[in-house]
């Protein structure tokens, strides 16, 4: 079973929003995994990303239960 994921308020300027949902949307991500995949990238490039870490969570809809 997956960790359960925090939540945080994060307030950012329009500007800064714009550009990254803009990313976000070229890259076929949402805000939100645009954010931690940026997040990740600068933790591997400083050496600060836990081994504990985990994945991130894969793009797309979830896999089909056998009750779908």
């Amino acid at each position: 079973m997956a960790a359960e994921r925090k939540q945080l308020l994060l307030r950012l300027d329009p500007t800064i929003h714009d550009a990254l949902a803009g990313w976000a949307a070229d890259d076929l991500r949402s805000v939100n995994a645009q954010i931690e995949y940026l997040l990740r990238q600068s933790l591997a490039k400083a050496g600060r990303l836990p081994d504990n870490a985990g994945e991130p969570r894969r793009r797309g809809r979830p896999p089909k239960t056998a009750s779908d």
